[in-house]
């Protein structure tokens, strides 16, 4: 096999190995002698690596081009279906006074903040125009069944107006689980909503992060977490199907506390755990002193995390970790998940809107923050009078697209690690004020790259198969409908 018989990829170290990557999601690791030999063109047909690595398309030879053109197609898939999350804010008031809040709250009794009957139609008939076939509305603050009245005219306008449409319809709801009401929850159970809230850890921690006026916080997260997963049950749910997903956020206080965190989430019964670090935006970010700290050690704490996560497993309880699984899907699947923080070019405006209380339209939620603090760069305009063609084809949109497509990027065009990152602008730009932050310097960068290290290095390690096992697990759905 000559030189020029090498497929395109991308390589790198991890550990005593060499991994290798390509378009199509393929990797392999493969010992330095080996490699040596592939670049050599010295791989011959009888080395045990051989089919393996011609069927990733790292050899040529005998290559079968459509069926690699298909694989990378199908990863890309996303790529012009248009906006399928439409992020809706329906109140910037909230009641609690999170220490990390991106959000821009306002106090419960602050007047003019709450997104309009007016604003709301136009909202739908904005998203509804979407060139996607699925439409998630989600619906988020500050606390936003502080404003029910917005989120019964969306899901009954977009549910009247998809009898024309015939899209799928998905509806969430983010909220803090203080404001709750029986009233408002019977509804959401109704009208088919998954629940998403946060719970930060043991009471003491989740009270110090998520501080609320009203008693304490963590006790009402968990009453409304056990009612709603007790309700649907009722109505003949099925309780894998639906649960309450509940969000951590990480500060200074979280990262020595990872087993009394997993411990409580394994004795609410919680079938997953997203460890979201922390921004230095919002109120976070003049209290980034307080409750920030280096990227080095959110990357420990979510390994030992990991690691404890992976034992759970290993000992018969499920929990999984969701970013891990996003990541996972990208490297054991064909096809892609879309999530729109973690894909090239990233779903600013093209996979997913924001639209602020006022009617103002975001691409996203980062820049909606952004927007909060007085900056309004990302700003596409008025839902009203702005139609869903122009929102796509806005001039910030493009640049956004721009400034993530990885396969251009300095830093990222040649990573093994670009077919499972992504890169956000937004977060770039909260960072250093440029959206095309230098990789070397990002921590975006090092916590995606360690992600991906961690479980390459499980699965080059696992000689029994169990860890694969489990990790597709992680993977497995089953449609809610």
């Amino acid at each position: 096999m000559a030189v020029d018989g090498l497929g395109p990829f991308s390589f790198g170290k991890l550990g005593e190995r060499v991994v290798l990557s390509n378009d199509a999601g393929d990797w392999a690791l493969l010992d330095p002698a080996d490699f040596r030999l592939l670049l050599a063109g010295e791989l011959g047909e009888d080395h045990p690596r051989f089919e393996e690595l011609r069927d990733k398309a790292f050899i040529r030879r005998r290559l079968d081009l459509d069926a690699l053109a298909d694989r990378v197609g199908r990863k890309k898939a996303f790529v012009g279906v248009g906006p399928h999350l439409h992020i809706v804010i329906t109140s910037l008031r909230c009641n609690q006074g999170c220490r990390y809040c991106h959000a821009s709250r306002v106090p419960m009794d602050r007047p003019r903040v709450d997104m309009t009957a007016e604003t709301a139609v136009a909202v739908v008939d904005h998203a509804m125009r979407t060139t996607s076939p699925n439409v998630v509305f989600e619906f988020t603050g500050g606390e936003p069944t502080a404003n029910m009245a917005a989120i019964k005219t969306v899901v009954e306008l977009a549910r009247e107006r998809n009898r024309f449409e015939n899209k799928t319809l998905e509806f969430t709801v983010v909220s803090n689980f203080t404001h709750m009401t029986e009233e408002n929850a019977e509804w959401l159970v109704d009208n088919d909503f998954m629940v998403c809230t946060s719970l930060d850890g043991p009471r003491d921690l989740h009270d110090l992060n998520r501080p609320w006026t009203g008693g304490s916080a963590f006790d009402s997260v968990v009453h409304w977490m056990d009612w709603f997963n007790q309700r649907w049950i009722d109505v003949g749910r099925d309780p894998e199907l639906w649960h309450v997903d509940a969000l951590l956020t990480v500060t200074r206080e979280t990262l020595g506390r990872v087993d009394d965190i997993l411990d409580l989430y394994v004795e609410r019964g919680l079938r997953s755990i997203h460890l979201r670090p922390l921004h230095p935006a919002g109120f976070a970010k003049p209290n980034w002193e307080r409750i920030g700290y280096p990227v080095e050690e959110f990357i420990a704490f979510r390994r030992q995390a990991l690691e404890r996560i992976l034992a759970l497993n290993l000992a018969g309880t499920h929990l999984q970790e969701a970013l891990t699984a996003i990541v996972l899907e990208k490297m054991l699947t064909p096809g892609d998940p879309n999530y729109v923080d973690l894909r090239s070019p990233c779903g600013a405006g093209s996979g997913q809107v924001t639209y602020d209380h006022d009617g103002s339209l975001f691409p996203c939620d980062e820049a909606r923050m952004i927007g909060a603090t007085g900056d309004r760069t990302f700003e596409l305009g008025q839902v009203v009078g702005t139609t869903a063609e122009q929102t796509a084809q806005h001039p910030t949109v493009k640049t956004l697209a721009l400034a993530s497509l990885t396969e251009s990027l300095p830093g990222c065009s040649t990573c093994w690690n670009r077919p499972f990152c992504g890169v956000c602008p937004m977060v770039n730009y909260m960072a250093s004020g440029d959206i095309f932050d230098q990789r070397p310097r990002s921590a975006w960068c090092h916590r995606q790259m360690d992600l991906s290290k961690w479980i390459l290095g499980k699965l080059d390690n696992d000689e029994d198969g169990k860890v694969e096992q489990i990790f597709r697990r992680w993977l497995t759905r089953r449609p809610r409908a």
